[in-house]
């Protein structure tokens, strides 16, 4: 059942919105060789943080479907459903991110390791944030508000988180290390929560009634 899903899912992908987010994020991350002069190494962290953004932006829309509460009814459970989606997305995340990487020149590209965790938290944030939008509230299509959330979070951690979480800490500055440690707790909890999102909901109606 779940192989003869696969073309339906394949079908419904949001690829537009995923190949804009591509796009942008690739054109973002080429922004150090654009600029005449030796790269500059803030450049290359700052392109590689923005083109990571733009490809969560792009996420966000992967669990669009206008015809979700149609596949509801499939006998195949909605952790599978979800779980295909970002299985066939998965393989073209990773190549845009590396091709992000390999896009910034290499005097100016920051440490992968860290970047890519930044990058992976970014992204499951916004996978997580469209779990729970369509479990919690039943929309077909949260993409778009999600993205917008994500935005607007991105510009307000900025201002709201203590200087240790701050996306201007760069690799020579000593709080670096201890950044990492916190994007990577984030990164483990956003996981949790998102698998929790992925279950089915239990709605009201279908308690099961009392035996007399």
């Amino acid at each position: 059942m779940t192989r003869a899903l696969l073309p339906a899912v394949w079908r419904t992908l949001p690829r537009r919105a995923l190949m804009a987010a591509a796009a942008a994020g690739l054109l973002l991350a080429c922004a150090p060789r654009m600029r005449s002069g030796p790269p500059a190494p803030w450049l290359g962290l700052f392109a590689l943080r923005a083109a990571a953004l733009a490809f969560a932006l792009g996420l966000a829309f992967l669990l669009d479907d206008p015809a979700r509460h149609l596949t509801a009814a499939v006998p195949v459970r909605r952790p599978v459903r979800i779980g295909l989606r970002v299985a066939l997305v998965a393989p073209w995340a990773v190549l845009c991110w590396t091709a992000a990487l390999l896009l910034v020149p290499a005097r100016a590209r920051p440490p992968v390791g860290a970047l890519t965790l930044e990058a992976a938290a970014t992204a499951v944030l916004a996978l997580t944030a469209a779990a729970l939008a369509t479990r919690r509230r039943l929309t077909t299509e949260p993409g778009a508000t999600i993205s917008t959330w994500l935005l607007c979070t991105a510009a307000a951690a900025q201002l709201l988180l203590p200087h240790d979480w701050t996306l201007l800490v760069t690799p020579d500055d000593p709080r670096w290390s201890s950044t990492h440690t916190h994007w990577a707790l984030l990164l483990a909890a956003v996981t949790a929560v998102g698998a929790r999102a992925c279950t089915e909901p239990i709605r009201a109606g279908l308690k099961p009634r009392p035996s007399s």
